[in-house]
């Protein structure tokens, strides 16, 4: 049987059309070693295919094969060093096309599909070494015009279609986004509770990891970030090599993959347990943020509404707390507040971390619809030596992000299991240590 979301993307097609969605290829890391080989998200959305050098062909319009794979063939003298391939009869048998072929055979038999096509669906730009290959298959399509084979006049990006179906995720896909969301909060529930001064940050690293591989992760969904003190005031450090001293706020950025999904949580807590004065002022500056903005999240509301909400709050914190001169409508309006909050309080997650879909239409900033997952994280960092900043708010970064979908009437806190309150934090980690 066709997947789901392949029956959905040929439903969308028009008369006519072929698209060809080409698969990940391995990645040379060093010497004779490749990187650990990740499908593209598109292809796997589509085919449920998890192999390199695959490509797909959609044809709906083609009176047999309408969903034809390329794949790589089953060689007995190959897999015994890599492993069992799907081959072309399992491409038949078990991902449902119509028809498969030895992908050494892509460039004798695309022409097949596209000679009557009237439009090619393709993704130029993304693939390099494919968009070549197709250039040569269309090349000599147009040589072939005097035989009655005129080959696509027009060539349209499917992720116009495909990236608008992945913006809103099915039932299904949300089960497995709940998933990726409970392994990456046991990842960071874990960094917690096992947090001392005098650790180092990649300890923290491995904590998380090893509980997301424990909890049946397929992979951490990006690198990890672990700051500790000044570290935890770099938006993407991923460093993760110094010390954690006593005192040091220590941020956590770090998302489980689970069945091609992601999830991607940030918390921030006192390594040594205890928030001083100044930490806990800022952090529940951030905290009412992130609340504020998921008390917003339902489908009507604008998803730039919910950045200006957190641009709304933050300001008038920095001003009561005398970080920022004047008013909040003043360091709105000047945007001093991007001194401290310089990044957009969410994304789009799904497949990628940093998942795709238009956040403004041609008309307007997205309106929120039902299925629709992303990130709320709002922020504010002080690194040591900011002016006009006094040092006990020195080395203060802090991130508080959670992954949310859109409900019917509001929305779902799907990474609701790691604890994100002042007196939460601190009771689990002297808890923690207790136990020791």
């Amino acid at each position: 049987m066709r997947p789901v979301r392949l029956r959905e993307f040929m439903e969308k097609l028009p008369a006519g059309s072929v698209a060809v969605i080409p698969g990940g290829r391995e990645v040379r890391r060093n010497g004779d070693t490749d990187f650990e080989f990740r499908q593209d998200s598109d292809f796997y959305l589509l085919t449920g295919l998890n192999e390199p050098d695959c490509v797909a062909v959609v044809a709906p319009s083609h009176p047999v094969h309408q969903y034809v794979l390329f794949v790589r063939p089953r060689k007995r003298e190959e897999e015994i060093w890599t492993g069992l391939r799907t081959g072309v009869e399992g491409a038949v048998r078990d991902f449902g096309a119509d028809a498969a072929f030895d992908i050494a055979l892509l460039d004798q038999l695309l022409p097949h599909y596209l000679g009557d096509a009237e439009t090619l669906y393709y993704r130029f730009g993304l693939h390099d070494h494919f968009d070549q290959q197709l250039i040569g298959t269309m090349r000599r399509l147009r040589e072939m015009v005097r035989s009655g084979v005129y080959g696509p006049g027009t060539i349209v990006d499917p992720s116009v279609i495909l990236h608008e179906m992945r913006l809103r995720k099915s039932e299904t896909e949300i089960e497995l986004m709940r998933r990726a969301a409970s392994i990456s909060a046991a990842g960071h529930v874990a960094a917690m509770e096992a947090c001392r001064p005098g650790m180092f940050e990649y300890e923290l690293e491995a904590i998380v990891e090893y509980t997301f591989r424990r909890c049946g992760a397929t992979c951490p969904a990006y690198p990890s970030i672990v700051g500790a003190g000044f570290n935890s005031t770099i938006l993407h450090y991923n460093t993760n090599q110094e010390k954690i001293d006593d005192g040091d706020l220590v941020l956590i950025d770090a998302g489980a993959e689970y069945g091609g999904f992601a999830g991607d949580i940030t918390r921030t807590f006192p390594a040594n347990g205890r928030f001083t004065s100044a930490q806990q002022a800022v952090y529940e500056a951030v905290l009412e943020a992130n609340e504020q903005v998921i008390r917003m999240i339902r489908p009507g509301v604008s998803f730039m509404a919910l950045h200006e909400e957190a641009v709304r709050t933050l300001s008038s914190a920095l001003v009561d707390l005398g970080l920022l001169a004047g008013s909040p409508a003043e360091a709105i309006e000047r945007e001093t507040y991007r001194k401290f909050f310089m990044h957009r309080t969410g994304h789009w997650l799904g497949m990628d971390v940093h998942d795709v879909g238009r956040y403004r239409t041609r008309e307007d900033w997205r309106i929120l619809e039902p299925g629709m997952v992303f990130t709320v994280e709002p922020g504010l960092y002080i690194p040591a030596g900011t002016e006009s900043v006094p040092a006990e708010f020195f080395n203060i970064g802090i991130r508080i992000e959670d992954d949310v979908v859109v409900t019917e009437d509001g929305c779902e806190v799907l990474t609701k299991d790691v604890p994100k309150d002042v007196r939460s934090i601190e009771n689990l980690m002297k808890g923690a240590a207790g136990a020791v």
